[in-house]
C-alpha cells in the first residue's frame, strides 16, 4: 500500500513490440497479490495492495509482437499520475538489435511520470525503451544478455551490469531493471517485497512458482565470438582455436601461426574481439565445458581435461568466475531431466 493508504498504481506499458505473456503475467500477478498473501497467512484478510493497469499510446485493443491482442485500459494521455511504470519485454532482432525512435510519445510520458515521482522499471528488452528516455544514463542497469553489444554501443553512459538479473539504482531506488525473459519474475517479486513485504513476496513466489534468479544471467549467456572485425590474421586464429582449444599453450600457438610478433598479435586480437587472447581462450573452453555438462555424464574432472585444463580445481574456479556457479550446479540447472518418450 502507498503511504496514503491507497493501492500502489502500477502502469504496465504496451506497444506493438510488446511480448504479450509478460504484459499479462505482470498484470495478473500484481492483481493477485492481496488474495495470495491473505491465503498464505502473510496478511490477516484479503486486500488490494496494487492497482495495475495496462497503458498504451491509445486505449483499446492493439496487436502485440506475436500477433496476439493486448487490451490497453488507458491511453497515456489519460494517465497523468502513477506510482510505478513497468516496461515489459519487447521484440528485438535475433542479433539483439533495437530500432530506436519509434515511440516518442511513450518516451516523453515515461519521463514525465518519473519527474512526477514514479519508479521506472523495465523487464528484459524493455530496457531498450527505458534507455531511450535518458533516465538510465550514469546509473547501473541490466538487460537481456543478447542485447549487450548493441546496448553498450547505443547507450555508453549507462553502467551496464549484464551478469545481474535485477538491478536497483537511481535516487531513491526509482530505476529498476531486470534481465532476460523470465527475469520479470525477479522484478515483480522485488516490487511485492518493496511495497507489501517479504512475507507476501515469498507467498506469491510459492503460489505462482516464480523464481529469483539469484545466480544472475552469466550462466545463461552464450559466448558469441565476434568475426566481422575484418582482421584476417585474428579470424584465422579464432577458427583454428575453435578446433584446437584444448591444446597446451593455445595463445603461444596462435601467435606462432600468425607470423606476427607476440605483442602485435595480442594487440590486434584485443582490438578485433574485445577480449584478451587468454580471456578469449577461457571463454571458448568454458563454453565447450557447458555443452559437455549439459549433454554428457562425464565427471567434472574429465570435462576439465577435455577442454584443456589438467588442474580441475583451477577449472572449477574459472568456470564459477565466468558463469556465476560451479560446474556441478550448472549441470543440475541446465541438463535436461529424463523425459518419457524423448
Amino acid at each position: 500500500m502507498g503511504d496514503n493508504g491507497r493501492p500502489i498504481r502500477i502502469s504496465v506499458v504496451a506497444t506493438p513490440d510488446a511480448m504479450v505473456s509478460p504484459v499479462s503475467g505482470l498484470f495478473e500477478v500484481f492483481k493477485s497479490v492481496g488474495a495470495i498473501a491473505a491465503a498464505a497467512g502473510a496478511r490477516p484478510e484479503p486486500f488490494e495492495p496494487f492497482a495495475p493497469q495496462i497503458v498504451a499510446e491509445d486505449s483499446g485493443e492493439l496487436e502485440g509482437a506475436s500477433g496476439l491482442s493486448i487490451v490497453a485500459h488507458h491511453g497515456i494521455d489519460e494517465v497523468t499520475e502513477t506510482d510505478v511504470v513497468v516496461i515489459p519485454s519487447m521484440a528485438i532482432g535475433d542479433d539483439g538489435n533495437w530500432v530506436p525512435g519509434r515511440f516518442p510519445r511513450v518516451v516523453d510520458w515515461i519521463r514525465a511520470m518519473h519527474e512526477g515521482g514514479a519508479t521506472i522499471c523495465s523487464a528484459c528488452s524493455g530496457g531498450m525503451l527505458a534507455a531511450e528516455t535518458g533516465l538510465l544514463d550514469g546509473h547501473e542497469a541490466t538487460i537481456h544478455w543478447l542485447s549487450e553489444e548493441h546496448f553498450r554501443r547505443r547507450h555508453p553512459d549507462v553502467v551496464l551490469r549484464i551478469d545481474e538479473a535485477l538491478v536497483v539504482s537511481g535516487e531513491g531506488g526509482r530505476l529498476v531493471t531486470s534481465g532476460a525473459s523470465t527475469a520479470w519474475h525477479d522484478l515483480v517479486l522485488y516490487l511485492v517485497a518493496r511495497y507489501v513485504g517479504p512475507a507476501s513476496a515469498q507467498a506469491v513466489a510459492r503460489y505462482q512458482l516464480l523464481q529469483w534468479h539469484r545466480d544472475g544471467q552469466a550462466a545463461f549467456q552464450v559466448f558469441s565470438a565476434p568475426t566481422g572485425h575484418g582482421d584476417a590474421a585474428v579470424l584465422a586464429a579464432q577458427r583454428w582455436l575453435g578446433e584446437h582449444h584444448a591444446v597446451a599453450s593455445p595463445v603461444d600457438e596462435m601467435v606462432r601461426r600468425s607470423g606476427l610478433p607476440a605483442s602485435t598479435f595480442k594487440r590486434r586480437f584485443k582490438a578485433a574481439t574485445g577480449q584478451t587472447a587468454i580471456g578469449y581462450v577461457q571463454r571458448v573452453r568454458v563454453e565447450e565445458a557447458k555443452r559437455l555438462l549439459e549433454a554428457s555424464g562425464d565427471s567434472v574432472e574429465a570435462i576439465s581435461y577435455q577442454v584443456g585444463y589438467e588442474d580441475a580445481a583451477s577449472f572449477r574456479r574459472l568456470f564459477k568466475r565466468l558463469t556465476g556457479m560451479p560446474p556441478g550446479g550448472y549441470r543440475r540447472k541446465f541438463r535436461l531431466p529424463d523425459l518419457p518418450g524423448v
